[in-house]
């Protein structure tokens, strides 16, 4: 009585290729998962209100770098200020965050991730 096509290994060759393979390739997500951190740390996203007048910089991992208030925005006092900077900030988290979310996909792309 012969295991009915399995070749006596339990699953074929085939699957055995296909294994490695993705192992290669969650390997080189991993390696380009450390460079793109990398990358983000250095890069700066900027989120803007009030026309220019306030702007945030977050990095591209979403750390805080600098706020920028023009002195325009000064003479508008303290809660149009506070306004303005509470925009700024989502803005730039909107703007990292979509940022993140492209480069993952670049680097996953074609390998099928749960949560990814």
């Amino acid at each position: 009585m012969a295991g009915k096509g399995q070749g006596g290994f339990g699953f074929g060759l085939g699957k055995m290729k296909e294994l490695t393979e993705a192992f290669k390739k969650a390997q080189q997500v991993q390696e380009g998962a450390k460079k793109l951190q990398e990358e983000l740390d250095e890069l700066e996203v900027i989120g803007e209100a009030g026309g220019g007048l306030v702007k945030v910089i977050l990095s591209g991992n979403q750390e805080p770098r600098r706020v920028e208030i023009s002195p325009d925005a000064l003479g508008e006092g303290a809660e149009v200020v506070s306004e303005l900077v509470a925009v700024a900030m989502t803005d730039a988290y909107n703007k990292s965050t979509a940022t993140m979310r492209e480069r993952m996909e670049e680097l996953t792309g074609g390998l099928n991730l749960p949560g990814l």
